[in-house]
């Protein structure tokens, strides 16, 4: 007859490899999920960011990073984009106009609000999950998770400090451009006031 005790670790070792199985399946329907984004993308010619991908495959961004096979298809597919930009004729100089620069300044800000609050979201996942996995969690298994946890906050950081980089060259452009636009203006007037009237 088994001891209560040995029973009771059976009993938590079945549970912690239906756990792992559980994880290992919700693993790849993800990677699946993502990889397929990352294809419905590229045929569709959209931008391929870690935030789009995330979104169209109703993933985390977290997810996207820290998944090498995921990662690395994104990756394949920005460099793919952009070998596909550089291949293509060089239109003519393109006119930016003010609206132009406000849309790419509003889009800036939702997406650097998009990264705050997927941000917050795992920060909050993470408090709340932590404290419960902690007594199935071996100290070399956490120690893996608070590093790959603080690579992600760097990445939050560095896209955060970027995407404040691109909103305050998208404002620089759009001074350039008011400014330009009150030149004309004022040349314009100054051109009819030259005309004598007939």
């Amino acid at each position: 007859m088994k001891s209560p005790a040995a029973s009771g670790s059976n009993d938590r070792n079945s549970r912690v490899e239906r756990l792992r199985a559980s994880r290992a399946k919700d693993s790849e329907d993800k990677t699946k999920r993502a990889l397929d984004a990352v294809n419905g993308l590229l045929r569709s010619g959209r931008r391929i960011t870690v935030s789009q991908v995330a979104r169209d495959a109703a993933v985390s961004t977290w997810f996207v990073y820290n998944q090498p096979q995921v990662h690395q298809a994104v990756q394949n597919g920005i460099t793919a984009q952009q070998g596909q930009v550089q291949g293509a004729p060089v239109p003519a100089a393109r006119q930016v106009s003010p609206a132009g620069l406000q849309t790419d300044l509003a889009l800036a800000r939702e997406e650097i609000k998009e990264l705050k609050r997927e941000r917050d979201r795992l920060h909050n996942r993470v408090r709340l999950s932590l404290g419960a996995e902690l007594d199935g969690v071996n100290r070399n298994e956490l120690v893996e998770r608070v590093q790959q946890l603080e690579q992600r906050n760097t990445v939050l950081r560095q896209e955060l400090s970027e995407a404040r980089d691109r909103i305050l060259a998208l404002e620089g452009r759009l001074r350039e451009t008011e400014d330009d636009l009150t030149a004309a203006r004022a040349g314009l007037r100054r051109a009819m006031r030259a005309v004598p009237s007939q």
